[in-house]
This record gives structure tokens, C-alpha cells and sequence, in this order.
């Protein structure tokens, strides 16, 4: 017979927590919504944060270059400083984008180049020197290198290395100007003391090229400049001491002439041909000397302004065109892969109709008839809808087949959930990860293609109002071994764009999707 067992007062139990609230340390966390949860996940994501901020800069850049260069705007083409060089007057004193190139130069081409700045000194012919010239904030050779000496025969040759600001080289030009613009250029120069103005040059056997404003020393034809020393011609070399005998144009009392009479009825239509300084002449005509922090492109214009409008354009396409294909492409793949049977199998067949469809035939059709109606950005963004959302709409049907059958939609559906509510409320939130995804990648696919539209010239964006990157990258790709940063620096915002934006997508897929949902730390 088994003992009973004592049993124990009530009295003597005591609650050890009476009155807190017990629960697992592990899940001593707050609830995070979805879409902080994936915020959290982004942030983790070092290459897509890097690839954001990058994505940032270019859009601000494209967004407040036209507000911050308050000289120019984008129809603002000057032709004669076409295909120059990076120049920025504030940036110029660090000998950073001070608009030089470097060059070689052979001895006759060196003298040329100095010769500018000579001439630039010597507005009233009264006979500048070498070291004025040298000296002369016009002169363009900014670097002068030492001689390199080459013989062949009896010939020996001195070549040189050096560096010139492509925007003085330009140096004189002919211009044709009316008596009151004549009168105001005067006026001009008496108040700033800049000249404009300068002699005119002989058309004689002593002017190698008559249209060559530059040639305001005596030359021959053919043969090697000469200079007067001691009353004797000499061959011209490089050299300290260098004199220069000008050719200029002089009245019977030896006074140099500056402007010639080419026609008109009156004085106020008077025509005058006039030899400037263009340099100063641009300064006259536009109230700024010439600052352009990206070089100007194959017309003259900014290119910074240019590559702004450029990658607004295409950012402007490919959101556009990743919008509407997720709308359209979302509805389409989620009847889809909802109702499938006959509903899908109609509707699939009916993708794969359009998807044969080659875009480039259809964006090329519709810009052959229909860009002269409604233009050439309307015309690429029906080129794009109508077969862009296949891509999203394969995706969202393959989501929606992978998650119908889920348990929680069996259990809303018996609940007597509608279709409508199961699909956007249960199905699409799950499938949003992959689908954002695929929109954000749509936006790469979409800057390169349209850039190699315009490259291949299907699509002309060349205008003085639109441009694009591959406009700008078609204009230097004959050129750019002598101008590379035509080709550079379009080419570098268009491989940012292409990577930025592909690293960008792979975090927000990483971001979104449901299986890696986990607690903030």
C-alpha cells in the first residue's frame, strides 16, 4: 500500500513576477513596416547606397546646370569656338580646365602661334615685341618646351612641345560689320580699353593666305617666314630677340587703315570690313569672356548645357517608358497568372505576336512616319510601349502562379475575398520585390537604347532645343582622338547611368523581397 503523498499548503506558493508581463528576449523587438524593413535592408547595400548618391548627383547636375550658368543657354552656339577644350576662368589661376591642349609644334607653326599675342599687343602698329607678346594676356601659348633638332642632309629642323589655349588661337578674324556697329565697337573700346579693332593686312605676295586674318606678317608663298635685320630678309627662326615686320594696310601718311567700305546706300546700312581680335570681339558681343567648364561640342555649343539636356531626356524616356510598361505590364500579367487556362493561354499567345516584333524596325517606321507629325520623343515612346511591357508582364504572370495557390489566398478566398482584393492585396505586395526590380533595370535598358537610336541617327535629337548622349557621342566619334573629351565626357555620364542604375536595382530587389524580411538591429 503506497504512502500518501503530503500535500502542500497553498499558502506557502508565492508568485515570483506576479504582475509584469513575461515574453522571449528574442522577440523583444518593435514591429517595422514593410516598407522600412526594406529601407533597412537597402542602407546594408553599400554598392546600390554608392550607385544612389551617384544617380543623385547626376540628376542634380542635369537639373541645376542650366540654373547655375546663368552666361549661356542651350541654343547659345558660337561657331568659332567649336570643338574647344575644358575652360573655366576660375579654375584657370590652378591651371586646372584652363582650355589648352597640348601640342607639338614645328618652328614655323611655333612663331605662328606667338605671333598672336604679338599682334594683340601691337593694335596701333606702332611695332611689338617678342617679350610683349610673351607677356600679353592674349598670348595663347601657355607652355613653350625646348627645342628638339632634327637633321636630314644639310636640313636641320627645330620641332617643339608646348601647350596652347585653343580659345586664343583663334586670334583675328574678318568680320563684316555696319558703320553704327563700327561706332559702337569705338565706343566700346575707349570705355572697357580693350581693342577690337586692329590694321588691316595687304593682299600681296607677302600674304601666304589673304582670308587668313593671322597673317599680319610678311611671308612668301611656299617658302619659310622672313623677318628684316638690319635691312636684309632673313629666314625666320624662334628665338630670343624674334622681329616680326608687319604687312598692315596704310594710308599716303604711313597710318594704318582699319576698316574698308564693302557697300550699302547710307551710312546707317554702310557695310565695313574689319579685322578683330576675336577673342575681345566676343567679349563685346556678349558681355563675358568665354568660360565653358566642359569644353563646347562639335557646334559651338556648352557642352555641359548639351550633356545636361541630353541625360534629361533620357531620364525623362526612360521613367516614362518604365511607368506606363509596369502599369500596363502589372494589369496584363496578373489577369494572367490569376485566371490562367484559356484566359492565359489567349493572352500569352498574343505576347508572343508582339514580342517577334523587332524594336528597332518599329521604332524606326515611327519615326519615318510619324515623326514630322508629332516629333521625334513621342514617336520613341510609342516605340517603346508597345511591346516594353511583355518583360514586366512575363514577371508579374510568373509571381502570380508562384503565389495563388499560397495558403493565406486559399484562406482569403474562403473568407470570401473577391478576385479584385486577392490579387492586389495578397498577391501583388508579395510579388512587388521582382517587379520593382524589373522596372528599375528597365531604366538602363532604355538610356541605351535610346542613346544608340540617336547614335546610329534613327532617331534625330540633334537640335538646338533637344539632344541627346548618343547624338553627342555620334558627333565626336570621327573627331575625338583630336578633341577626346567630346567623347569622354558624354561617354562616362552614359556608363554611370548604365551601372548606377543596374547596382540600384539589384538592392532593391535584395530590398523587397518578403523572404529576407528580418528585425531592425
Amino acid at each position: 500500500m503506497s504512502e500518501k503523498i503530503p500535500s502542500i499548503p497553498r499558502e506557502k506558493f508565492s508568485f515570483v513576477h506576479e504582475g509584469e508581463r513575461l515574453h522571449d528576449k528574442q522577440f523583444d523587438d518593435k514591429p517595422i513596416s514593410y516598407f522600412k524593413d526594406a529601407w533597412i535592408r537597402f542602407r546594408k547595400n553599400h554598392a546600390s547606397v554608392v550607385a544612389t548618391v551617384i544617380i543623385a548627383l547626376i540628376i542634380l547636375f542635369a537639373f541645376l546646370m542650366p540654373l547655375l550658368n546663368t552666361r549661356y543657354n542651350a541654343r547659345f552656339m558660337d561657331p568659332y569656338y567649336a570643338k574647344k577644350a575644358p575652360r573655366s576662368l576660375a579654375l584657370r589661376p590652378l591651371g586646372i580646365a584652363d582650355g589648352g591642349q597640348s601640342r607639338a609644334f614645328s618652328e614655323k607653326g611655333l612663331v605662328r602661334a606667338v605671333a598672336i599675342g604679338i599682334a594683340a599687343e601691337d593694335w596701333d602698329a606702332h611695332g611689338a615685341t617678342l617679350e610683349e607678346g610673351l607677356e600679353s594676356y592674349y598670348q595663347p601659348m601657355l607652355k613653350i618646351g625646348d627645342p628638339v633638332e632634327k637633321r636630314a642632309g644639310k636640313n636641320i629642323t627645330r620641332n617643339y612641345t608646348g601647350r596652347i589655349d585653343v580659345y586664343l588661337e583663334t586670334g583675328f578674324l574678318y568680320q563684316s560689320v555696319m558703320q553704327a556697329e563700327y561706332d559702337n565697337i569705338r565706343a566700346w573700346e575707349e570705355e572697357t580699353g580693350k581693342h577690337v579693332l586692329y590694321p588691316l593686312i595687304e593682299d600681296n605676295n607677302y600674304n601666304a593666305d589673304p582670308q587668313d586674318a593671322n597673317n599680319w606678317y610678311k611671308t612668301k608663298k611656299s617658302v619659310p617666314v622672313s623677318t628684316r635685320e638690319g635691312g636684309k630678309a632673313k629666314e625666320l627662326s624662334y628665338e630670343p630677340g624674334l622681329v616680326l615686320e608687319d604687312n598692315y594696310k596704310r594710308d599716303a601718311d604711313g597710318n594704318p587703315i582699319y576698316y574698308e567700305f564693302t557697300g550699302g546706300g547710307s551710312l546707317a546700312t554702310a557695310q565695313y570690313k574689319v579685322r578683330v581680335l576675336y577673342y575681345n570681339y566676343y567679349i563685346y558681343k556678349n558681355g563675358f569672356e568665354p568660360d565653358y567648364i566642359l569644353g563646347t561640342d562639335s557646334q559651338g555649343y556648352d557642352l555641359a548645357l548639351r550633356m545636361a539636356g541630353g541625360i534629361r531626356l533620357s531620364l525623362l524616356v526612360a521613367v516614362c517608358v518604365s511607368v506606363i510598361n509596369f502599369i500596363l505590364g502589372a494589369m496584363y500579367g496578373a489577369v494572367e497568372g490569376y485566371y490562367g487556362g484559356w484566359v492565359d493561354m489567349t493572352l500569352e499567345r498574343i505576347s508572343d505576336i508582339l514580342a517577334d516584333v523587332p524594336f528597332i524596325i518599329v521604332a524606326t517606321l515611327f519615326q519615318i512616319h510619324l515623326a514630322s507629325k508629332l516629333g521625334a520623343v513621342p514617336c520613341l515612346l510609342f516605340a517603346y510601349i508597345v511591346t516594353g511591357w511583355i518583360g514586366t508582364a512575363s514577371r508579374v504572370r510568373t509571381q502570380f502562379y508562384r503565389f495563388k495557390n499560397q495558403e493565406y489566398v486559399m484562406a482569403a478566398r474562403t473568407l470570401g475575398a473577391r478576385d479584385r482584393r486577392i490579387i492586389w492585396k495578397h498577391i501583388f505586395p508579395n510579388s512587388l520585390g521582382t517587379i520593382i526590380t524589373s522596372c528599375a533595370l528597365v531604366i538602363p535598358g532604355v538610356i541605351n537604347s535610346e542613346s544608340m537610336l540617336s547614335f546610329l541617327g534613327i532617331v534625330k535629337l540633334g537640335s538646338a532645343a533637344t539632344t541627346s548622349l548618343g547624338t553627342l557621342l555620334a558627333d565626336a566619334a570621327s573627331i575625338w582622338t583630336n578633341y577626346p573629351h567630346l567623347m569622354i565626357c558624354p561617354a562616362v555620364v552614359l556608363s554611370l547611368l548604365m551601372i548606377c542604375f543596374n547596382l540600384f536595382g539589384n538592392g532593391l530587389r535584395d530590398a523587397f523581397n518578403p523572404s529576407l524580411r528580418g528585425v531592425e538591429e
